[in-house]
């Protein structure tokens, strides 16, 4: 390879490394608390913990939460890469205590073995148990709870909250609702607006949180709502669980957030990856998802139409995204998530000190927990929009940032007519 090519590729990757960033977690589930350190991001943003709190507040609601929502109040507590109010450029280092941990110090101590502590040897269907053990060489399943457990998001709601603080400065919202719990789905379809840009003027997506928060099971229907609640009641009453399925929509987003030109740029691949990587979440639909391998293309494809100064669709079936890159309409995401794994009436697994088919065990655990995580689906979605928002307009202080995407975002109609203009 020529010295030009090497230097080159370095500098690319150099170019990469800049603009990245990333969070990582640590913490288990019934652990002294969780930590997380968030890296990558500009000068001068502001943000406070109670914005943080916020939304940390919001992912523990839900009616059909289990008994561990009661004991813990999460909160984040900043300890580094923030002063009066405003980020540093340097990692945002938070802490989120486990108020559970007074009950946990013999199961869950950091140094020696505390006697008689029970070894869990019966692994749950459906949940990361039985994999856990095989994959790292456990002798106690509480090793692969600890860390599969879904906690853990309460860690990235804290570090995503930082990507969405960013967003809203330049006018990207982002917001939930939930579809449907165990196949109860609302009469009114809202997803038909999505898909058919027939949104209000100046509409932005946290509207749709609001109104969704303002719900025990953050559906936008009270009918619906009702009857959720009584089959909730109805799986409690069983032992049993539900899953449901929900919606995830950015407003704001500009164009050309994302690539096509390779795989790992696509934003709509970005944004599958980060939903899947959420606890439960089995399924990802992207705009009207599958249904456009029931349609013809004429049904599928959004016109393109020009409004004003903007070239824009009728209607948004792509969800936002073409070819990998943003359109600058509402960004539609649809999440399946299946029911939670651990039941109180629970199914048939196998005992691996016995090796005998035996009734699973039961673990302190929600009876549905799809509201919250609609909730967490909003923190992965504005983390990955964060990342392909600084790849495009990045710098190293907020103010930069401002001139790149002003520059863009207020010539892109003319230098688009004027590259096609005869000459």
């Amino acid at each position: 390879m020529l010295v030009a090519e090497f230097l080159y590729i370095c500098t690319l990757i150099s170019i990469n490394l800049v603009i990245m960033i990333r969070f990582l977690t640590a913490g288990e589930s019934h652990g002294k608390g969780l930590t997380t350190i968030v890296e990558g991001f500009p000068s001068n943003l502001r943000i406070t913990e109670d914005y943080i709190n916020g939304h940390l507040f919001r992912r523990q609601q839900g009616y059909g939460r289990g008994g561990r929502m009661k004991i813990e109040k999460d909160t984040a507590e900043i300890t580094a890469g923030i002063r009066f109010g405003k980020t540093l450029a340097s990692p945002i280092a938070m802490i989120i205590k486990n108020s559970d941990w007074e009950n946990w110090t013999d199961r869950m101590a950091y140094n020696k073995k505390t006697p008689n502590v029970e070894k869990i040897i019966m692994p749950r269907p459906g949940h990361a148990d039985l994999v856990g053990v095989s994959k790292y060489n456990f002798d106690d399943i509480r090793n692969s709870i600890e860390r599969s457990s879904a906690r853990e998001t309460a860690a990235r709601v804290a570090a995503c909250s930082v990507a969405r603080r960013l967003l809203e400065e330049f006018g990207i919202h982002v917001g939930s609702y939930v579809e449907n719990i165990g196949n109860i789905y609302s009469k009114e379809k809202f997803s038909g607006k999505l898909f058919n840009n027939d949104l209000p003027k100046n509409f932005d997506a946290w509207t749709i949180a609001e109104n969704a928060d303002k719900s025990p099971v953050r559906v936008l229907d009270e009918e619906q709502e009702k009857r959720i609640i009584n089959k909730i009641k109805q799986a409690k009453k069983r032992g049993d669980t539900l899953g449901g399925s929900f919606y995830v929509v950015a407003t704001g987003v500009p164009v050309g957030m994302g690539s096509f030109v390779h795989f790992d740029t696509k934003l709509d691949a970005d944004i599958a990856h980060s939903m899947l990587s959420i606890n439960a979440v089995k399924g990802v639909e992207i705009g009207t998802g599958f249904a456009v391998a029931d349609a013809f293309g004429s049904e599928s494809h959004d016109e393109i139409i020009r409004k004003g100064e903007v070239i824009t669709r009728k209607t948004n079936r792509a969800g936002g995204i073409e070819g990998g890159v943003s359109t600058g309409l509402p960004i539609i995401i649809r999440v399946a998530m299946k029911p939670i794994a651990t039941l109180m009436s629970p199914i048939e697994a196998v005992n691996l000190s016995t090796m005998k088919q035996e009734v699973s065990r039961r673990e302190r655990s929600d009876f549905v927990a799809a509201p919250a995580c609609a909730v967490i689906g909003e923190s992965m979605l504005a983390w990955v929009l964060a990342k392909h928002f600084l790849h495009k307009f990045g710098g190293d202080s907020m103010e930069e940032i401002k001139d790149n995407y002003n520059n863009f975002t207020k010539k892109l109609f003319k230098r688009v007519s004027k590259n096609f203009k005869k000459k």
